[in-house]
């Protein structure tokens, strides 16, 4: 089992408000470079959403839970077979229907993902990838680096948090961004 982190992000670190749904000033930075540059597998899972099992916060999945369930082409229709966790203090059982194969996730989160068999994918969801970095739980980043400075917002790995030894793994030019894959180093 591996826990894989997927983020679009910037330059200078930030992973806020790639789509511009939070509406802040400089949200919408990756989509500026049109839907190709975001459409399909571009986080290269494969088979990986087949087998394995997606991981969300409360707010990731909300967004996803309104977007994906309507679409019908190859990726989407993974995205929405995968089993999906939802990690939130606020949302009800009930209120997974939303999305097909959603459900909460039980008791605390570093638990559960190390009880996990399957690969775990977490995309977005920034409070729940702080809380596995935290952990020491993460085994692979996979960052969509897209060619914007935002100077400012919510960057994946923070100023004062800890330290990481990583191995990249692929560096590919995936349209107008760089797919780069960065796996935890041998301890």
């Amino acid at each position: 089992m591996s826990v894989i982190v997927i983020e679009f992000i910037t330059l200078d670190g930030i992973v806020s408000d790639p789509d511009g749904s939070a509406g802040t000033p400089l949200g919408g930075w990756a989509f500026r470079y049109g839907p190709e540059a975001v459409a399909g597998d571009k986080f290269r899972l494969g088979t990986t959403l087949d087998e394995g099992v997606l991981l969300l916060g409360r707010a990731t999945w909300q967004l996803f839970s309104r977007i994906w369930p309507g679409r019908d082409d190859p990726f989407s229709a993974r995205m929405n077979a995968v089993p999906k966790l939802v990690a939130s203090r606020t949302l009800r059982a009930d209120d997974t229907s939303a999305w097909a194969n959603s459900r909460l996730l039980e008791g605390d989160l570093a638990d559960a993902v190390e009880r996990e068999r399957r690969d775990v994918v977490v995309t977005g969801s920034p409070s729940v990838v702080d809380r596995l970095m935290a952990a020491d739980l993460v085994d692979e980043y996979r960052l969509l680096t897209f060619p914007t400075v935002l100077g400012t917002g919510r960057r994946l790995f923070p100023v004062d948090g800890r330290h990481a030894e990583l191995e990249c793994l692929a560096a590919e030019r995936v349209g107008a961004a760089v797919l780069t894959r960065h796996r935890r180093a041998a301890r």
